[in-house]
């Protein structure tokens, strides 16, 4: 083996690239396959050393292949390839078993692009090893990382990732279809769309820069809610605090929250708002008690105003059947048809705003409601 070894290393001086591209590759599969005894191997991996020198990079691409997914690969070696230029680079950086967290993240500090989606595509990602490229990795990487099954990426890097790339179409893309995503991180997403989508309309006078705000601001209200419906109870806290921080916790959003059954969200925020316990917010709403109601209200530092359309809505869901064995059609639209009957009756109400405002969520409902209807029959037909 040694006098292989040797006049392999002869040839190499001076054969054509093609030749020491396919024996760079021979070479590091007898070095991993074949039954070689310390002294063979240690020519070996003394020849593929020699090789890492080698000024063709396909060489060096055909060495960094035939070893990056291999545990039993020497060490130096490995390092070496990930310190070559991005083609070789790149192979270990994603395949091979041999690199330490440590020295993943230190390739992501270097900055560069090509080795930072290496590591993000790597079969399994450390929590430390996410951080980092959620800290410091461009927006190619950081999708990567977020379409990775095998990543672990803890909820303060997602937060970080959004913050850095939350602008990215593509990216926002990503994680709105992860179904393990936090209710208010989604809200985060949603809003940023929703600015996207009002800076295009207004940016091409499709639409007055005041009607493209509540064109949007009906939309993220909208797709706020309906993805409440989908998520876990206990994501609704943290969603309450972002809507608050966000500035969107307004009158009109837990009108519409409480017209559209929404009763978790709405209470959640009552109790935010009013500073007391959600059990004490839940008594009060499933009692009903018009002057309990109100004293919550006004602590919730809600506009008077407001206070018959939340007693309505709080009437209907009392006396909402759950097990209601309607129509999907009927099923969706009664609670806010309840809502807007009663209002109507009252001699208090709002007659303008709040009942324009009731009016516009019952005709938003009913149009949702009809096209998934349609959509039904369409596929049953």
């Amino acid at each position: 083996m040694t006098a292989i070894v040797e006049r392999f290393l002869q040839w190499a001086q001076t054969a054509p690239v093609c030749r020491r591209t396919e024996a760079a590759a021979a070479l590091a599969r007898a070095y991993l396959l074949s039954p070689l005894d310390p002294d063979q191997r240690d020519q070996a991996e003394a020849a593929m050393t020699v090789l890492l020198d080698d000024g063709a990079l396909d060489v060096r691409v055909a060495l960094a292949e035939a070893l990056c997914r291999s545990g039993e690969a020497p060490h130096h070696i490995i390092l070496s390839l990930a310190e070559d230029k991005p083609p070789v680079a790149a192979l270990v950086a994603e395949h091979s078993p041999l690199i330490l967290d440590s020295e993943l993240i230190d390739m992501v500090g270097s900055r560069e692009e090509a080795l930072q989606l290496a590591i993000a595509r790597r079969p399994f990602v450390s929590r430390s090893v996410a951080a980092a490229i959620a800290e410091v990795a461009c927006e190619a990487a950081c999708i990567a990382l977020l379409e990775n099954g095998g990543a672990r990426m803890p909820r303060f890097s997602l937060d970080r990732v959004i913050e850095r790339h939350g602008g990215c179409p593509e990216l926002r893309l990503v994680l709105l279809q992860r179904e393990d995503l936090p209710l208010d991180v989604r809200q985060v997403l949603l809003a940023r769309l929703t600015a996207s989508l009002r800076d295009l309309v207004v940016e091409h006078a499709w639409l007055s820069p005041e009607k493209a705000d509540a064109v949007t601001r009906d939309a993220r209200e909208r797709a706020t809610i309906a993805a409440a419906f989908e998520a876990p109870a206990d994501s609704m806290p943290s969603l309450v605090e972002r809507l608050l921080q966000g500035g969107e916790l307004t009158p009109a959003f837990l009108i519409r929250a409480a017209a559209s059954g929404q009763a978790l969200l709405f209470e959640t925020a009552l109790a935010r708002l009013a500073d007391v316990p959600h059990a004490r917010v839940r008594a009060l709403v499933a009692a009903g008690r018009t002057a309990s109601l109100t004293a919550l209200l006004r602590k919730s530092g809600l506009s008077p105003k407001t206070y018959p359309v939340f007693e309505a809505a709080v009437k209907v869901i009392q006396t909402s059947d759950p097990q209601d064995a309607s129509s999907d059609y009927r099923r969706a639209t009664h609670l806010i048809d309840a809502i807007v009957t009663i209002y109507e009756r009252r001699p208090d109400r709002e007659l303008d705003q709040i009942l324009a405002l009731l009016r516009q969520f019952a005709t938003e409902a009913k149009r949702s409601a009809a096209r998934g209807y349609a959509e039904q029959v369409l596929l049953a037909a």
